[in-house]
């Protein structure tokens, strides 16, 4: 059976790669403490496997996460001058970038040519080898939806191919596995240090917000678990006026998008939220439709998401990619919808939900 586990395994080896090359490359004006933080992020994968069963001790695991938080807090990271010159002079190989300049001449004749290519050379590749570029990327969700919907009936000897209950995550991983050697056909690359050298450049562009999704993830089960939702609950019955529908819905469509914007995710501020208001006030005491009042509880969450920094998959990682000039040019040009939507969900609960 293949195990998700092994996926998470390479994971935490590439991310070790690549600590290993932001710390041997002395165009990063923080190599040590930079090459330590995906270094650590790396060794996390493999241990949480032995946390979990119980082999290791999860005190361990928590220090490495202190210790990369500090590293990012202090600004103790940070971006290899190599990598920002490679992607600006179109260096779509980056090996001049991981030799620092020096032993250009080792590299072959068409991975030195495409690897020094500038802008306009880029554009010559991409007219050369058109729509074909778009193939190892459509591989992934092509690869994913078949894992995803036959991959739980394939089985080998009577027994399951896949991990059960992993099979999307499982196809995810393996369809970006199998995306490298076919566009190593397709472009005529000897190599797959391309696939390394342009993971670290983009690891290194999206550098601590790449980790936050995950940290996130737990942070609606950490409240919950805290007693948040429950101390909300006591305080808004307090405050909340016996009987009244419209502030219970205001403060409840309202506290989903600030939660949101706390937490970054909707799903995270859902939980908390929902025990404290959605459930407690407007379904039980006010007599609630339970869809239609969690539903839009979760729309107005996604306000939030719109407004946040937090929420760095959608309003952090964008800007990276594009190198847009403001960090918060995403979120400026969200704001003008979330603010009139949150409005427009409290008024359909408002009307729809009692």
């Amino acid at each position: 059976m293949i195990q998700v586990e092994w996926f998470y395994w390479l994971m935490g080896l590439f991310f070790v790669a690549v600590g290993v090359l932001v710390a041997r490359d002395r165009t990063n004006p923080r190599r040590t403490t930079s090459g330590a933080f995906w270094a650590l992020v790396g060794l996390c994968f493999p241990y949480s496997s032995f946390v979990v069963t119980g082999a290791a001790p999860a005190w361990v695991l928590g220090l490495g996460l202190v210790v990369i938080a500090a590293i990012a807090g202090t600004g103790r990271l940070a971006r290899s001058g190599s990598a920002a010159a490679a992607g600006a002079a179109g260096d779509v190989d980056g090996l001049e970038a991981d030799r620092g300049g020096e032993g250009a001449g080792r590299a072959t004749a068409p991975l030195r040519a495409a690897g020094t290519a500038v802008l306009a050379s880029r554009e010559a590749l991409a007219a050369r080898f058109g729509n074909r570029l778009f193939v190892p990327v459509l591989i992934i969700p092509v690869v994913t939806a078949l894992c995803a919907t036959v991959g739980k009936d394939v089985s080998v000897g009577g027994q399951p191919l896949l991990q059960s209950g992993s099979e999307t995550v499982i196809g995810l991983a393996a369809a970006g596995i199998i995306a490298i050697p076919v566009g190593m056909w397709l472009f005529r690359q000897r190599t797959p240090a391309l696939a390394l050298t342009e993971g670290r450049r983009l690891t290194e562009d999206l550098g601590w917000a790449l980790v936050l999704p995950q940290l996130l993830s737990v942070l609606g089960l950490v409240f919950a678990t805290a007693g948040v939702g429950k101390a909300i609950g006591d305080t808004v019955s307090a405050v909340l006026p016996d009987g009244v529908l419209l502030p219970a819905v205001v403060l409840y469509c309202l506290g989903m998008a600030v939660f949101t914007v706390i937490m970054g995710n909707a799903f995270a501020a859902f939980p908390v939220l929902t025990a404290a208001i959605g459930y407690p006030v407007l379904v039980q005491a006010m007599g609630g439709n339970p869809p239609a009042v969690f539903a839009i509880g979760m729309l107005s969450g996604y306000c939030g998401t719109l407004c946040t920094p937090m929420a760095a998959n959608f309003n952090v990682v964008p800007v990276a990619l594009l190198e847009l000039k403001s960090n918060y040019a995403v979120i400026k040009a969200q704001i003008p919808t979330a603010v009139p939507l949150l409005v427009a969900n409290v008024v359909l609960m408002y009307v729809l939900a009692f």
